[in-house]
């Protein structure tokens, strides 16, 4: 017969005994990080050059071979799409919304303030991240996303303008807005008229401030 002191006498030993910890794959975490490695290249290069690079241009940035680039993106145009996740995901860490409850100057020079930091940033990148968009279902969804994070953001900051008018004329100012204050926009004025950034945020100022509502009372 079995000892039943020796089965409780067991336990106590089992449970004391230090647990391992969990394993950590560093393959998968060297491979995570030549792939940042990788898309980070790819955004360097583009701001520097505002051209699509190369294959051979990113694997030399990046310190890894060509081959090393298609064993973590199935061709080229995925990895546009992994540098849009990446882009997006830093420009909504640092869009954070201010001055909310603020008087309509204020919101409005905050708005501009915060859309002329992002063209500075990101407009080479959204120049080739937008090109032939329209090719790669993922790719077109991630502009789309872009553009609606922009509408979005402006409902929040001109709601007291919005909300005082119908509907319909909401959607119009707001699309209106986003047209103003687009990617497109800021290059036309940064690199077609040459002008500065102030006097660049000078006119989106001016701009927004005509095509919003009446502030209510």
């Amino acid at each position: 017969m079995d000892d039943p002191m020796a089965s409780t006498a067991v336990a106590p030993n089992a449970e004391s005994a230090p647990r391992k910890a969990p394993r950590v794959d560093g393959r998968r975490l060297r491979s995570e990080r030549t792939r940042r490695l990788i898309v980070e290249a790819y955004m360097a290069l583009v701001r520097e050059n505002a051209q699509m690079p190369t294959a051979a241009q990113i694997a030399e940035r990046a310190g890894y071979s060509v081959r090393s680039i298609f064993e973590r993106f199935p061709d080229l145009t995925a990895l546009r799409v992994a540098v849009t996740d990446y882009a997006i995901a830093e420009a909504r860490a640092h869009a954070s919304l201010r001055d909310l409850d603020a008087p309509r100057a204020t919101r409005i020079r905050s708005q501009v303030e915060q859309r002329a930091r992002t063209c500075e940033r990101w407009q080479p990148l959204w120049r080739v991240l937008s090109m032939d968009a329209s090719q790669s279902p993922d790719l077109d969804q991630r502009i789309t996303v872009i553009r609606q994070l922009i509408v979005m953001r402006m409902e929040m900051m001109f709601k007291p303008e919005l909300s005082a008018v119908a509907s319909s004329d909401r959607r119009k100012v707001v699309l209106a807005l986003e047209a103003i204050t687009a990617f497109e926009s800021w290059a036309r004025m940064r690199e077609l008229y040459a002008l500065s950034v102030d006097a660049a945020s000078a006119v989106w100022v001016r701009a927004i401030d005509r095509l919003l509502p009446a502030t209510p009372s």
